[in-house]
């Protein structure tokens, strides 16, 4: 069997062609940036081994496992982060978040920083390699995400704390920025049937998929310094029920951002109260 006699097999699964590159890259000990060398060698034969280990690798993927969790890591905001099943695969939607957060913080920001159920550490570590000065915590209640992002952060060589907690509960501390990708899929919602393999308790919150954001934005008055932001990821549909929630909690100016598909991705407010 060649090289491309395989892709072709995997294609017929029904995988993705770009998903099939990368596995057999994968099987074959090559880098994921060398879909040209696959093309430049098509009719080059695919050993019995890399066959074997390329045919395990699809069936996880047909299977619906995710990419990210088979190759071992995935790219975010310009970093290479490992991830596994003990933490969500980081989306490129989330950048919307970090982008927002640089915006508030300046370049040479040195304010204190704290991002909630942090999973594979992928926000606090993008805010730290661009704002290197801010003083950047991230807490998770699963000792095995933070397993992960501790990884993480030493193989970049960002220097993060983290520590185990339940969003706000083991701080006294204030902070001038607050951010937060909580879980926001509403517990009945039938998408969570085709995300079996990511951990569940990072997705689901509640009936209306709110749970989570109702009980950070409740503790964060008591956590955030005046002027401090206080920024939360969200669901397509949930930008005008956080935005009320965001101003029923004292918050000033809250407002939403687009991701790069133009859906309400994330709201914010700023505490304008005396702490």
């Amino acid at each position: 069997m060649t090289l491309a006699q395989a892709l072709a097999a995997a294609t017929a699964l029904g995988l993705e062609r770009l998903d099939t590159q990368l596995l057999l890259l994968q099987a074959i000990g090559r880098l994921g940036a060398d879909r040209a060398w696959l093309l430049a060698h098509d009719t080059d034969p695919l050993e019995p081994a890399g066959q074997e280990a390329f045919q395990r690798l699809c069936q996880r993927r047909a299977a619906g496992e995710p990419l990210a969790y088979i190759a071992g890591h995935k790219e975010f905001f310009g970093l290479r982060l490992a991830v596994d099943q003990r933490v969500l695969v980081p989306r490129p939607d989330t950048e919307t978040l970090v982008e927002w957060a640089l915006e508030i913080l300046p370049p040479h920001s040195t304010s204190r920083v704290i991002d909630l159920g942090t999973g594979s550490g992928a926000i606090a570590l993008a805010i730290k390699q661009h704002r290197p000065g801010a003083r950047v915590e991230a807490v998770d209640a699963s000792a095995g995400a933070l397993e992960v992002a501790g990884a993480n952060a030493n193989a970049l060589g960002l220097d993060v704390a983290f520590r185990q907690a339940s969003w706000l509960d083991a701080t006294e501390a204030r902070y001038d920025l607050i951010v937060s990708n909580p879980p926001y899929v509403a517990a009945g919602d039938p998408h969570l049937t085709a995300l079996v393999h990511e951990p569940l308790g990072a997705l689901a919150s509640g009936s209306d998929g709110l749970d989570d954001v109702r009980a950070i934005i409740e503790q964060a008055p008591s956590h955030i310094l005046r002027g401090g932001w206080l920024l939360l990821e969200h669901g397509w549909d949930q930008a005008e029920a956080v935005r009320a929630l965001l101003t029923a909690a004292g918050f000033g100016r809250a407002a939403s951002r687009r991701d790069i598909q133009g859906i309400e991705r994330c709201s914010g407010g700023q505490w304008l109260e005396l702490g």
